[in-house]
């Protein structure tokens, strides 16, 4: 394990879909031997949005056991709860010290929020960017893996600690920087023909997630969204069903798409077998992955086990760093 660290969080909103593990978790089970990886659950984000308790404790279970199941082991990484480490609200509050109302109300996700119907604004909303630079920076992160809706809060994320350290004359928080995953940096797209595939709560046919069973995959793939069939050879392949194609690539034998993408080009290729074939395809690739899961998700002592290592090591780290942050802007009075 390497010394610079890196640091990822997922909200505990949910269950992690084919998009996320191709997309991501891969990449996380590899970097866990090279750099000292944090990874955790993002409750506190949740309440910006949801305050169901009921729904936030079984959520928090079900990221915990998709982390634990796709590969990271809580042995060599860090995986723990946001809540279980109150030093980060503790240099939320400081930061939002040091933010300015302006620049929060510029962000893409707040102006979003805004705009969505039916959606209260909080505060919690409005210093989101805090409280993500705050989970960032309570680890003194060099590299943070990032997606293109994120990228504007690593800025920010920067911005604060470039203005704690100018303020204070230090050099103490670092600027971190987006990781890049480069040639292995998958997308997944989604299965309504539109971006990438996401859990969104308006369409959760859109995603394939790793718990779905075989009947649940077959039902997806089965409403995923084509286009009209070829009426000539060599037809440029439209972006619904090349959508479909990318995910045969990843989940397909290599013979078996080359066999779905020449019928497409001879004008012999039957949707509804594509579908099937992907279904049949995916539902084998995640097997193991989701046998894996549903063992861990009823093995509650586990789980409170992992969370309780990782709250410990995750811990001792922020202590480190609020220490110095509080020694730095004077509130050790007594030596």
């Amino acid at each position: 394990m390497g010394e610079e660290i890196v640091l990822s969080g997922m909200r505990s909103s949910g269950k992690l879909h084919l998009g996320n593990y191709l997309g991501a978790a891969v990449n996380f089970v590899k970097m866990q031997h090279d750099y000292q990886c944090f990874y955790f659950i993002a409750d506190w984000h949740s309440l910006t949005t949801k305050h169901n308790k009921v729904e936030l404790q079984e959520s928090v279970k079900d990221v915990l056991a998709n982390y634990i199941g796709v590969g990271i082991d809580p042995e060599i990484a860090t995986i723990y709860l946001q809540s279980d480490v109150p030093e980060i609200a503790e240099l939320y509050l400081y930061l939002n010290m040091f933010a300015h109302k302006g620049e929060l109300e510029k962000t893409a996700s707040f102006k979003e929020k805004i705009r969505a119907k039916g959606v209260a604004i909080n505060a919690g909303l409005l210093t989101y960017p805090s409280l993500m630079a705050a989970d960032i920076l309570i680890h003194r992160a060099k590299y943070v893996p990032v997606g293109k809706d994120q990228e504007q809060h690593l800025e920010m994320t920067r911005t604060f600690a470039n203005r704690f350290n100018r303020i204070y004359d230090t050099d103490f928080l670092p600027e971190p920087k987006a990781f890049n995953f480069g040639a292995d940096l998958v997308k997944i797209p989604g299965l309504d023909g539109g971006g990438k595939m996401s859990k969104s709560d308006n369409n959760q046919n859109n995603a394939i997630f790793l718990t779905d069973d075989e009947a649940t995959i077959l039902k997806k793939f089965k409403k995923a969204k084509t286009s009209d069939s070829p009426t000539e050879k060599d037809q440029v392949i439209p972006v619904e069903i090349n959508n479909l194609f990318s995910i045969m690539e990843h989940v397909s034998k290599p013979e078996t798409v080359q066999q779905f993408k020449d019928s497409y080009k001879d004008c012999s290729i039957r949707y509804g077998d594509l579908k099937m074939q992907l279904a049949r395809d995916t539902n084998e690739f995640l097997k193991p992955i989701r046998e894996r899961i549903t063992d861990l998700r009823t093995n509650e002592k586990l789980l409170k086990e992992v969370a309780e290592l990782g709250k410990e090591k995750a811990r001792k780290s922020a202590k480190e760093t609020l220490d110095g942050v509080r020694e730095i802007m004077g509130f050790q009075y007594f030596k």
